[in-house]
C-alpha cells in the first residue's frame, strides 16, 4: 500500500468516524431547540396532573352530588350534578340517609360525611374528623394537625379531596361528591318506570301489563331509551349520520368532479400543454390548501352546518383524485383504447369502453381509501362548522364535566371508522377481486 492510499483511508476512517459523532450530536442540539423554543419545562410546570387524574376518571365512572342549601336547608341529590339527573323528594340512593336535619353519606371504606345544623363532619379513616362551622362569615376547621395537602383552606370556602370522593363546603353550600363506576343513566333516567331494574325485572315487564295503555311495554323502553334526557342517544345517532353524510357527498363529489377533469389533464389524452398546464396548477391549488383552512372559508362565507363541511372536502379531495387519476390515465394500456376505436367507436365510447374497464378498480380503491379517511376528519370538520359527531365532542370537551360522554363519543367515533373500514374492504373485494 502506497503512502498515498494509507493517507487516503486513513481520511475516510477519520471522515466517518466524525459523522457518526456529528450526527447524534446535531439531533441532540435540536430536541434541546426544540425544548427551549416549545417551553417544555413551563409545560410540565403549569401541568395539573390532579385535574387530569380526574378526567381521567371521569372516563369509566360518573360521580353523584349531595348538596344541601345552607340558607333554606333544602337537600338535592343529583346524578352528574345536573337537573335531569335529579332524585325525586323522597328518592335517594342507600349510601344517603336522612334523619330531620341530619344526613349522613357513606362513601365507603369507612368515609362518612355528615351534614347538620351547625355544619359538617367528614370522617376520614387514618386521619380522624374533620369539622367544619360557620363563625363570625368565615369557616372555623378543626381537624387534625398539621393539615395534609389533600384538604384546601380557605376563609369561605374548605375542599377535602381523598379516594373516596370529595367534599366542599362554602357559605352558601355544602357538597360531597361520590364517584361510582359506571355510565349511570345510560339506559334509562330515573323519571323511567324502567330505572333501577335488573335484566330478569325488564324481561318480566316487557310480558306483564302495559304501563302506558297506547303502547306496549317495549315500545316504551325504546322510546325511554332512545329519547334518554341524559345521554340523547336520538341525537348522537343524528350527530353520527352528519358525519357519514359529510364523509360520503364530499368523497363521491369529489369522485365525480375529478374523474372528467382529469382526462384534461393527461397527456394522453390533453393535447394542448397550455390545457394540461392549467387544470394540473387548479388541482395543485385545491389541495395545496388544507382542508380545515377551506372550512374555516367556506363557513366565513356560507355559514356553519354539515353542507359546508361537505364542500371543505369535496374541494380538497377533488384537486388529489385530479392529480391521481390523471396519473392512472397515463398508465393505461393504448391497446385496448385502439382496439374499441377500430369498431369505429367515438370519443366517449372509447372512455367509456376502452379507458374505465382499466382505471376502475384503482379509481375505486382510491374513493374508498379516502372515504374511510374523510369519515375521521369529518368529526374535526363537524367541531369547526357545527355539525356531526364532532360538534357533540367539542362540547363534552368544553364543558369538562361529562367527561365520560367524551368517552362515548370517541368510542362511537372509533366503531364508526371500523366500520367503514370493514365496509369498504368488502366494497373492495366485491367489485375489484371479484
Amino acid at each position: 500500500m502506497t503512502d498515498a492510499t494509507y493517507v487516503s483511508v486513513q481520511r475516510r476512517f477519520q471522515t466517518r468516524r466524525l459523522t457518526a459523532f456529528a450526527i447524534p450530536a446535531l439531533i441532540l442540539l435540536y430536541l434541546t431547540y426544540i425544548c427551549i423554543s416549545f417551553d417544555i419545562a413551563g409545560l410540565a410546570a403549569r401541568a395539573r396532573l390532579d385535574n387530569a387524574a380526574i378526567l381521567t376518571a371521569d372516563f369509566v365512572s360518573y360521580k353523584t352530588h349531595v348538596t344541601r342549601d345552607n340558607r333554606s336547608g333544602d337537600l338535592t341529590i343529583a346524578i352528574e350534578g345536573e337537573s335531569k339527573g335529579t332524585y325525586a323528594p323522597g328518592q335517594r340512593p342507600d349510601w344517603v340517609q336522612t334523619s330531620g336535619d341530619i344526613t349522613r353519606i357513606d362513601l365507603g371504606k369507612g368515609h362518612l360525611v355528615t351534614y347538620d345544623s351547625t355544619g359538617a363532619r367528614y370522617v376520614v379513616p387514618g386521619y380522624g374528623t374533620i369539622d367544619i362551622q360557620p363563625e363570625d362569615g368565615k369557616l372555623k376547621l378543626t381537624a387534625p394537625q398539621p393539615t395534609p395537602d389533600w384538604i384546601n383552606v380557605g376563609d369561605t370556602r374548605i375542599s377535602v379531596t381523598t379516594p373516596q370522593g370529595r367534599f366542599a363546603y362554602s357559605r352558601s353550600k355544602v357538597e360531597t361528591f361520590k364517584y361510582q363506576p359506571g355510565w349511570e343513566l345510560f339506559f334509562f333516567t330515573l323519571d323511567s318506570p324502567f330505572y333501577g331494574k335488573t335484566y330478569g325485572q325488564l324481561t318480566a315487564m316487557l310480558m306483564g301489563d302495559r304501563i302506558d295503555p297506547a303502547r306496549s311495554n317495549l315500545a316504551l323502553m325504546a322510546s325511554d331509551f332512545w329519547h334518554n334526557k341524559m345521554w340523547h342517544h336520538a341525537d348522537v345517532a343524528w350527530a353520527l349520520f352528519e358525519t357519514l353524510l359529510m364523509a360520503f357527498l364530499g368523497t363521491m363529489g369529489a369522485a365525480l368532479v375529478a374523474l372528467p377533469l382529469a382526462f384534461l389533464a393527461a397527456a394522453n389524452f390533453a393535447p394542448f400543454r397550455a390545457v394540461r398546464f392549467a387544470f394540473r396548477r387548479v388541482f395543485d391549488f385545491l389541495r395545496g390548501v388544507d382542508g380545515l383552512i377551506w372550512t374555516i372559508v367556506l363557513a366565513r362565507a356560507f355559514g356553519p352546518g354539515p353542507m359546508t363541511g361537505a364542500l371543505a372536502i369535496l374541494l380538497t379531495d377533488t384537486g388529489t383524485f385530479g392529480k391521481t387519476f390523471s396519473e392512472t390515465l397515463e398508465n393505461i394500456d393504448e391497446k385496448q383504447v385502439e382496439g374499441v376505436r377500430s369498431t369505429g367507436a367515438g370519443a366517449l365510447q372509447r372512455a367509456r369502453f376502452g379507458v374505465i374497464p382499466q382505471i376502475a378498480p384503482v379509481l375505486l380503491s382510491q374513493v374508498l381509501y379516502y372515504l374511510e379517511s374523510n369519515t375521521r376528519s369529518a368529526t374535526v370538520i363537524g367541531a369547526i362548522v357545527g355539525g356531526g359527531i364532532g360538534l357533540l365532542l367539542t362540547q363534552a370537551i368544553i364543558t369538562q364535566k361529562d367527561w365520560e360522554e367524551v368517552a362515548y363519543y370517541m368510542l362511537l367515533i372509533v366503531l364508526m371508522v371500523m366500520a367503514m373500514d370493514t365496509l369498504s374492504g368488502w366494497i373492495r373485494r366485491k367489485f375489484i377481486k371479484g
